[in-house]
């Protein structure tokens, strides 16, 4: 169980602060690409 117990320690706080960092650029992914959708949609519509 000691064993166990230290896996955790030293496995589990890297684990939670990607997960933690994985969510928060996610939001920012999802911003970006609604920004690129709209600046390929004002360039398609300006060379027309």
């Amino acid at each position: 169980m000691d064993t166990f117990s230290k896996i955790v320690a030293n496995v589990g706080f890297p684990i939670a602060v990607a997960g933690f960092l994985l969510f928060n650029i996610e939001k920012k992914i999802d911003k970006l690409n609604e920004m690129l959708i709209k600046i390929m949609e004002l360039f398609a519509t300006q060379k027309d």
